[in-house]
């Protein structure tokens, strides 16, 4: 992005200004975030600048904005309020309110539309993983899956009088949700996730697993959900040891060995739960935000890009030299 010299309305007096968390934030994601690669894979699909009508908005620019909504979990009109009310996120997508205004609510939801249409966001999930494996950080031998429920809203007070008809209802401990399933597979080593699959709430864990598994594992870790799936996992990864957890008690029985391999399986399953962490808690994606699961699949993909982006934010800053 070509930097520009700011106007006397961007320029600051204050002596004592401190640098923001977000600042901070924004900052590092600016220089791990593969740019050139990810608008040059947007590029064909994208309005070109000599066409009829208004002048396109830089791609890079509205892909900066889209990230923004993922990382801060802002609506169409709620991102162009904040590009409108915090400096840091103007500066991270280049806007100089002295000299043009914010995208609108309007060309923000197109740009959105147009990636969903064109199907993008499994491409871009795959672009940034080949981005890392070409920093060094590959996928290795083992695979983690798990899956978690993103609630949905079950209220009737819509303009259609009725629930999302494929989101769905599911028991987990004692408790209903409402919503969708997000499976996820990933690596042992590096938590990179590798794989993404979405479905309705009430969709076994392990119907997901042949989507989640590479091919080149050695080992497949989960928790019981996954129990009794050897022959799945032979059939799409035929080097791999089954490591699921199983069932340790029978009736009033304990089998103290079954569950020392369980405690051992589970301190390697754990690393699941960190990308889930930033999903849900970082980035915000524990409710949906759009009906039907095709746009949260889109969403889910592109946000799980960028939680590898951001897991693996520090090393990528060290080996950039930032």
């Amino acid at each position: 992005m070509v930097n520009k010299q700011n106007t006397f309305a961007e320029a600051s007096f204050e002596r004592y200004r401190k640098a923001t968390r977000r600042e901070e934030f924004l900052k590092q994601m600016n220089a791990v975030v593969p740019w050139a690669k990810l608008t040059e894979l947007i590029e064909p699909v994208y309005p070109s600048e000599g066409g009829a009508g208004r002048p396109a908005i830089g791609l890079e620019r509205m892909l900066r904005i889209h990230f923004l909504q993922h990382w801060f979990n802002l609506s169409d009109p709620a991102v162009e309020e904040a590009l409108y009310d915090s400096r840091a996120m103007r500066e991270f997508v280049g806007i100089d309110l002295g000299r043009e205004p914010a995208p609108d609510e309007t060309t923000i939801c197109k740009f959105r539309h147009r990636l969903e249409k064109h199907k993008l966001g499994k491409e871009i999930f795959a672009t940034v993983n080949a981005h890392l494996a070409s920093a060094g950080f590959k996928v290795s031998t083992g695979t983690i899956v798990d899956a978690t429920i993103i609630s949905a809203p079950s209220s009737t007070k819509n303009k259609k009088g009725e629930r999302d008809p494929e989101m769905h209802q599911t028991k987990k401990g004692q408790q209903w949700y409402f919503g969708m399933k997000a499976h996820i597979g990933v690596d042992s080593r590096t938590k990179i996730i590798h794989s993404v699959a979405a479905s309705a709430a009430n969709v076994h864990d392990s119907l997901a697993l042949p989507v989640l598994l590479h091919g080149k594992e050695t080992c497949v870790w989960g928790d019981s959900a996954y129990q009794g799936q050897g022959e799945v996992i032979c059939k799409h990864a035929r080097q791999a040891r089954d490591m699921t957890n199983r069932r340790c008690r029978y009736k009033d029985q304990v089998d103290e060995v079954e569950k020392r391999k369980n405690r051992y399986k589970s301190s390697v399953r754990a690393k699941v739960e960190h990308p889930f962490l930033i999903l849900k808690k970082v980035f915000g994606f524990a409710k949906v935000r759009y009906r039907g699961i095709a746009k949260n699949t889109e969403r889910l993909q592109v946000a799980c890009a960028l939680v590898n982006l951001f897991q693996l934010r520090r090393p990528l800053l060290r080996a950039a030299g930032v």
